[in-house]
């Protein structure tokens, strides 16, 4: 597994490195086969007032990302934090895989040859033939693909990224959809509509 590791506002010290990496390791320990990449990066708040301590790991697992932040007053505090949260991700998300395979659902090959007709060719990027600009000052445009699937898998993502909400394309209408977490428990989805 390939594991990068960066500071914000710190210098990643010998120490520091190493910690990381033995709680990272030791986190995935049981998963090594599905994960293929980690980028952790670690933080500490410029405010001087505020003493918080930010670690963010995004790992790519057979082509999913799982994605885990955890903030405390210490360093070390939020790496052990975000090291139990990505544990506890990857359980799931193997879990669900063997589901998947073992379960009463299974994709016909007709299926997975026109899920792969949409995806961009092996090696190529997603952004290709596309020219990066800033068109306001401030705002950051991200590209990346939207398989169709259905709110079951959107769900799914939704946890493994550790966001408020996920964008996906709809298997069933081909429409863009916004699965979220709602305030007071349980998700809501957004859909548009004509007129």
């Amino acid at each position: 597994m390939k594991l990068l590791i960066h500071g914000r506002n710190l210098d990643v010290t010998p120490a520091i490195r190493e910690y990381t990496e033995s709680k990272i390791s030791r986190a995935i320990n049981h998963y090594e086969d599905m994960v293929k990449e980690a980028d952790v990066h670690l933080s500490v708040a410029r405010n001087p007032r505020v003493s918080q301590q930010i670690v963010e790991v995004t790992m790519f697992a057979n082509g999913t990302i799982i994605r885990a932040q955890e903030r405390s007053e210490n360093l070390y505090a939020s790496i052990d934090l975000v090291a139990t949260k990505l544990t506890r991700q990857l359980h799931r998300h193997k879990d669900r895989l063997q589901e998947r395979t073992h379960g009463p659902v299974h994709r016909s090959a007709r299926d997975e040859e026109q899920g792969a007709a949409t995806l961009p060719p092996p090696g190529a990027a997603i952004t290709d033939g596309l020219e990066a600009s800033v068109p306001h000052r401030g705002v950051r445009r991200k590209y990346f693909a939207m398989p169709p699937m259905d709110l079951e898998e959107a769900l799914h993502q939704l946890e493994l990224i550790d966001h408020d909400f996920y964008v996906f394309r709809d298997r069933a209408d081909g429409q863009i959809h916004v699965v979220y977490r709602r305030n007071h428990g349980g998700y809501g989805v957004i859909q548009a509509r004509e007129g």
